[in-house]
């Protein structure tokens, strides 16, 4: 039995790790690599496996860095089940579907407005074909249930408190007279957050592969995030513009209105139209608000009556094109919550446009933007950004907010890690090269143990 690093290893995104016991081969995640044009460039690469050959797909949760390259490994061959917990099934749906339809719209743009030769005859990764095929091959577990995926392999998901349906996956592994049983993080959770439940502990392991992508640092208390969030926003409101959120669809956008619902009146949101101007995370939010079990006491409780959200008498829902192309008719007045996250793409870009340059309005940063994002060059300071081949200068004010990542920190996941009562190998992935350095030396001091940075392509062998 081995395990093999493929993505994940160079960088945040891109997470997936192939491991063969007893003939079988597994894909623990098979996610999409974003960042800049380059870095994305590399999803079309060949995978280093032949993907008919793959036996079977254990995914940790709905993020498309963790999930997005599974209709590319259906187009290229793989014909086999997708196990992942019963929500992010429903949350994929929405996730691959849009991934797809962005790639078929961006394949249709650069034909009509090349920039290369190749672009003459640019494809998408995958279509919404390959999309609909590779979540017919989905099937839903609930938590803590044990699976038999195939001979000599046993999963059960575990709560990751990351977002709705994450899991962190217990695989136990049996070869010969040979057993061993590997942990894989995927993306653990903040503790004490509002809606998602806590990390769930898991307490022996020989192997564990865990995420460092916050590994190198603390976020700020909530309580402070959250006085801060409410101080730019009353600011804004005095200075007469828009404030521009950029967002991630699942998780982040329905943090964001849980917390404008519970400080309606401390922020004086009533001075203001809000607008999930997000298809995929509208529908994402009527998902989370599905599974009322999955999420804390208090989330659970503050549900307005049998709603799918909590109560905003002034939230509009902008699912429609022409919805989203008439905000931006609004001068001053409008909170703007839109994907991407990373400012990569989306409507987000449009809202951009229209309010960048206005020194009156705000853009508030409140997630991990990768290298190579716009939304990275604007959290370094960029004075001038590029957005659909125009430039545009940054007059805007620009907020970034330490806090709300779904990710947990530097003490979060050693707090995880420390749950072990015995003394697993641990191969720290999924982050940038110092911050996994960092972290090594950080679980090596405190919790003792034994740690690794595995590079793309090496192979650990279990005897």
């Amino acid at each position: 039995m081995e395990l093999e690093f493929y993505g994940a290893t160079g960088r945040v995104t891109g997470s997936c790790h192939i491991l063969r016991v007893g003939g079988a081969t597994v894909l623990l995640d098979c996610g999409l690599i974003q960042g800049s044009r380059e870095d994305e460039a590399l999803n079309a690469e060949p995978f280093p496996f032949d993907p008919s050959a793959v036996d079977a797909v254990v995914l940790t949760h709905g993020h498309i860095d963790h999930s997005g390259r599974l209709p590319l490994l259906v187009k290229k061959g793989f014909a086999g089940p997708v196990y992942t917990q019963q929500a992010t099934v429903d949350l994929c749906r929405v996730l691959l579907l849009d991934s797809a339809s962005l790639g078929e719209r961006d394949a249709i743009f650069r034909q009509k407005h090349p920039q290369s030769a190749g672009d003459r005859h640019a494809e998408p990764l995958y279509t919404r074909e390959d999309a609909v095929r590779a979540l017919n091959s989905f099937v839903g577990l609930p938590y803590h249930q044990k699976q038999e995926i195939l001979p000599g392999i046993i999963i059960r998901f575990m709560d990751a408190g990351h977002i709705l349906g994450s899991a962190l996956v217990e695989v136990w592994l049996h070869e010969g007279d040979v057993s061993r049983k590997l942990v894989f993080s995927g993306d653990v959770g903040q503790y004490n957050t509002p809606i998602m439940n806590d990390p769930e502990t898991i307490e022996e392991a020989d192997a564990v592969i865990v995420e460092s992508t916050y590994g190198d640092r603390l976020h700020r208390e909530i309580a402070l995030t959250l006085a801060e969030m409410g101080e730019i926003i009353r600011k804004a409101a005095a200075g007469g513009g828009n404030i521009l959120i950029p967002a991630f669809a699942i998780g982040r956008s329905q943090e964001l209105l849980y917390f404008f619902s519970e400080h309606y009146e401390e922020w004086e949101l009533d001075r203001w139209q809000i607008f999930l101007d997000s298809p995929m995370a509208i529908e994402a939010s009527r998902i989370y608000w599905d599974y009322p079990a999955l999420v804390d006491e208090d989330a659970a409780s503050f549900r307005n009556g049998r709603s799918w959200m909590p109560h905003l008498k002034n939230l509009h829902f902008t699912a429609k094109p022409e919805q989203s192309k008439a905000i931006n008719a609004i001068k001053q007045g409008a909170i703007i919550i839109a994907g991407s996250g990373m400012c990569n793409g989306g409507r987000i870009l449009h809202h951009l446009k229209h309010n960048i340059e206005r020194p009156e309005c705000s853009v508030i940063i409140t997630g991990f933007q990768a290298a190579g994002t716009l939304g990275r060059r604007l959290v370094e300071g960029e004075q001038e950004v590029e957005i659909h081949g125009r430039s545009y200068p940054v007059r805007a004010a620009l907020h970034t907010i330490g806090g709300l990542s779904a990710h947990g920190d530097r003490n979060d996941i050693l707090r995880w890690l420390g749950g072990f009562t015995n003394r697993p190998e641990i191969y720290v992935v999924h982050g940038d090269e110092p911050v996994k350095t960092v972290f090594l030396d950080a679980i090596e001091a405190e919790l003792h143990l034994k740690a690794s940075i595995p590079q793309q392509g090496e192979i650990v062998r279990f005897a």
